[in-house]
């Protein structure tokens, strides 16, 4: 039974996960407080819609930046939106108009003009290990 458990080991750890490794460096951090919320999405459908992104990821804020290592996202296409939730109410306060409150940022480092940018502005292959640099807009 050992031999069994080691070779299904071994045999896991050789066939283990090959996802691309893709690391967000969050820059223009202007208050340690709260966290940034970052949404992964992986189509054009109801982008930045809340509850459509295919993942969540929370970084507690220590630093004007911030690094976060994602290795579970397959080879695929993506779009990340992300935001400072300063005050750890878990939703991006906006104006009556719509507009973030709070700083929040996108994959490319879109700059939105008039509305909200498009999956097609922010998207991006991650074929093998990626870096994104994205900068909040405040």
């Amino acid at each position: 039974m050992k031999i069994l458990i080691l070779y299904l080991s071994f045999l896991t750890s050789f066939f283990g996960n090959d996802n691309p490794k893709l690391t967000i460096n969050v820059q223009n951090i202007k208050s340690l407080k709260g966290e940034i919320i970052i949404g992964v999405f992986n189509m054009d459908k109801d982008f930045l819609k809340e509850g459509v992104a295919i993942k969540n990821y929370t970084i507690a804020i220590d630093e004007a930046t911030e690094t976060i290592v994602i290795n579970d996202l397959p080879k695929g296409e993506y779009a990340v939106s992300l935001y400072h939730d300063e005050n750890s109410d878990n939703e991006c306060n906006r104006n009556f108009l719509g507009i973030p409150k709070e700083a929040y940022g996108f994959s490319n480092n879109v700059k939105p003009k008039f509305s909200a940018p498009s999956y097609k502005d922010c998207k991006f292959l991650l074929l093998d290990n990626k870096v994104l640099d994205i900068v909040l807009r405040h």
